[in-house]
């Protein structure tokens, strides 16, 4: 198989990543970040007449790429700039208004002009995907009650993409449907907080929240949350591959000028070989995210294999660059004026997005069991 990008994604590549470097430098992006949303309402535009939006969905359904290598190329740039826009929940609750057929809503999304946020998790759901105790009830619309946590944007969000169960115990993968719930809905409470790693998010709380029929997006989500679970993965682990090589990078050239004892600390053989091992097992990342982005359009176990395999070498391999990054660079790795810890903090915080590495080596060896009694 060839792993090339085509001539396609290289222009996207490239254009996104002068960009970035022109227009979202460490210092624009920590005003951002600390911003009252949280994120830039004209860099989202600029970004989506650019097309970057576009590349994360199919021509069928309004954007130009939607691919597993599409979303690398996207994502693995974002994490390269720390940038904190709504990408990941734009790319998740667009694919359940694709899975809907609401393309006229999803065009204003891809164009930039309307932010929807994915509100799926809740507080004691763990990682597990399918846990849902938010209920919808039919009283001639739709009536919901129930919490999600976490959801990433909320607090400028236009509208969410609403998980809530028509059925079953809280913990059962059938009986969730999916709601378009706009954000000044009777009854929506959003609570917004700040994330460790930038940005903001916000909690929700939905009490007798009254919807009309036509808010019910999908009555059976069951593919549509798995869809849109195995693209995040794939676009967190491209996230963290960028992330990496940045801290990489800013590691060797501090090793390079850095000194002591009167010569370069790059020249002590001890820390040559720490370097050559976190080299390497970004490699091996960068790897499983080939893999994992190859295997997204495949489906079913294979698909799932590659996506767990994939996570949790981005919450080892994640871990471990942000610790060696900051041990090499001794104290100053710590301050909040060096960009090196906040990409720290951003590897350690994928890693407990969709599932950190611990849930994702269970899943990997439960899957492996299910294929093998087959």
């Amino acid at each position: 198989m060839d792993f090339n990008l085509t001539e396609d994604r290289r222009m996207l590549a490239d254009s996104l990543a002068r960009y970035l470097a022109n227009e979202y430098d460490f210092a624009t992006r920590e005003r951002i970040a600390q911003s009252d949303a949280g994120w830039s309402r004209e860099h989202w535009a600029q970004l989506a007449e650019m097309g970057v939006i576009g590349a994360l969905f199919s021509e069928a359904d309004g954007g130009y790429g939607g691919r597993g290598f599409d979303l690398s190329v996207v994502f693995e740039s974002l994490g390269r700039a720390l940038v904190v826009e709504p990408f990941l929940g734009t790319l998740m609750a667009g694919g359940a208004l694709a899975a809907a057929g609401r393309h006229e809503l999803l065009e204003q999304l891809i164009a930039g002009e309307q932010t929807l946020a994915w509100a799926h998790v809740e507080t004691d759901g763990g990682y597990e995907p399918h846990y849902v105790a938010t209920r919808a009830k039919r009283e001639g619309g739709w009536v919901l009650d129930g919490a999600k946590a976490v959801v990433e944007h909320g607090e400028t969000a236009d509208a969410f993409v609403v998980s809530a169960r028509t059925g079953g115990e809280t913990d059962a993968a059938d009986g969730i449907a999916l709601f378009l719930v706009p954000r000044d809905t009777p009854g929506l409470a959003i609570a917004g907080h700040s994330n460790i790693d930038g940005g903001r998010a916000a909690q929700l709380t939905l009490t007798g929240v009254k919807l009309a029929a036509d808010a019910l997006l999908l009555e059976d989500a069951r593919e549509a949350i798995a869809q849109a679970n195995a693209r995040g993965i794939v676009a967190l682990c491209a996230e963290a591959v960028g992330a990496m090589d940045v801290a990489k990078a800013a590691t060797l050239e501090y090793l390079q000028t850095r000194k002591q004892f009167g010569v370069v600390i790059g020249s002590f053989q001890a820390l040559q070989h720490r370097m050559a091992d976190v080299a390497l097992e970004i490699e091996q990342a960068r790897s499983a995210l080939i893999n994992a982005a190859a295997a997204l359009e495949q489906g079913g176990i294979v698909r799932d294999k590659a996506l767990a395999a994939a996570k949790y070498t981005m919450g080892r391999v994640g871990t471990l660059v942000a610790e060696e990054a900051i041990q090499l660079h001794g104290g100053i790795g710590m301050t909040w004026e060096l960009p090196l810890s906040h990409y720290a903090k951003r590897l350690v915080m994928i890693d407990h997005q969709l599932g950190d590495e611990d849930f994702h080596l269970a899943r990997y060896m439960a899957l492996s069991a299910e294929n093998a009694g087959r």
